[in-house]
């Protein structure tokens, strides 16, 4: 009966070779015997049957053509071999994407597969690579932290209380009530991981675990630190100064290196993270790097001219308001507004001029505006 490759990566006549190498990978972690007691060594076999020939354009290409036909008598796969060869070249290393197996060309890229048969066979000299053992840089953290319109400005220095996992006073970090050794570890004896020897019916296959006696140091105190059980680390609240940059904008995030959690044997600590939120201010508005006011000028102010005088952040600053001001004339202060961050420059402070119509008017302010509307100036 002729074989469906395709069916059997669960996949389209039309799919890519990244898609095909994608289901070669899924079928293969689900379906290899070493996961499933040897219950599933035939489907194993036809996964990488359908992938050594769907894998390789040439081979792909005559099968579409020709069917499985095109490789009958030429054992798994068309590679010329059957699956015990599979199997005992798989356990001594591999193969090569050139030299193949039997004098022809094999197209398993293990590199590209990842693990799936680092588990099954113990690549790399018989081992499953285990996940690093030395300092692991610690945990960061973050927080949010609210400040005024003016703090955030002119920036501002709070002392906070963090809790925070540090390096044990106590023992200073190495694990050991003071005063006691720390030996090499029974367990691993000093090697840091646990090798185990497993039998299955594919072969003897050696896996490598972290030590859960030393945790990958290879070595332990002999009487573990009182204070942080031989941790090394301990959690701790600690009294922390942020300052917080003149310049800062709401939403914006600043860095503290150093002072997240403390690594793990020995690794770096972890980065703070603060998340400033600014209070808005009932007289000022930002807009970038520069502060917007409104400020409110009679008619007669905004007719004839006139000298005011304006609050800003920096102080209060004199502004001449010139004849014939129109309404919603913007003025300009510079300098006046928010420090650009880590810069000596700052922004501008922005006077929108809002003329005040009056809404009641005694009988001899009438009469004025009823003569200057007689006079038809023009204006009014």
């Amino acid at each position: 009966m002729p074989k469906d490759y395709y069916k059997v990566l669960g996949i389209d006549k039309s799919a890519s070779q990244d898609e095909i190498k994608k289901a070669f990978r899924k079928q293969a972690h689900v379906h290899h015997p070493d996961k499933n007691n040897g219950e599933d060594e035939t489907k194993f076999k036809e996964i990488n049957e359908a992938y050594q020939i769907l894998g390789d354009e040439k081979k792909r290409e005559q099968y579409d053509q020709f069917g499985d036909s095109a490789f009958s008598g030429q054992g798994f796969g068309g590679t010329g071999m059957n699956w015990q060869d599979f199997v005992r070249q798989a356990q001594q290393g591999g193969f090569s994407s050139q030299g193949g197996f039997g004098g022809q060309r094999v197209n398993v890229d293990f590199g590209d597969l990842g693990d799936i048969f680092g588990e099954m066979f113990g690549f790399g000299g018989g081992r499953r690579r285990s996940r690093q053992t030395g300092p692991q840089q610690g945990e960061s953290m973050e927080i949010e932290m609210s400040v005024s319109f003016e703090e955030a400005v002119f920036g501002v220095e709070k002392m906070i209380r963090l809790s925070r996992v540090v390096k044990c006073e106590k023992c200073n970090g190495n694990g050991a009530e003071p005063g006691t050794k720390i030996s090499k570890c029974a367990r691993c004896n000093g090697q840091g991981q646990i090798v185990q020897t497993r039998s299955t019916m594919l072969g003897t296959f050696q896996t490598a675990s972290i030590c859960p006696e030393c945790h990958g140091q290879g070595k332990s105190a002999d009487k573990p630190c009182s204070n942080c059980h031989g941790q090394g680390r301990a959690e701790k609240q600690d009294d922390i100064k942020i300052k917080i940059p003149a310049g800062i904008d709401n939403g914006q995030t600043v860095r503290m290196q150093g002072l997240g959690n403390a690594g793990e044997r020995g690794g770096l600590s972890g980065d703070l993270y603060i998340h400033v939120r600014v209070r808005p201010n009932k007289r000022f508005e930002r807009n970038g790097s520069d502060i917007i006011t409104i400020e409110p000028i009679s008619v007669a102010q905004a007719v004839l001219g006139d000298t005011i005088k304006v609050e800003t952040v920096h102080g209060a600053v004199n502004l001449k308001i010139p004849a014939g001001t129109q309404p919603s004339t913007k003025f300009k202060l510079r300098g006046k507004g928010v420090p650009h961050v880590q810069s000596s420059s700052k922004g501008d402070h922005i006077v929108i001029a809002d003329i005040k119509i009056p809404k009641k008017l005694s009988r001899k302010e009438k009469k004025l505006f009823e003569e200057l509307r007689d006079e038809k100036s023009g204006w009014f």
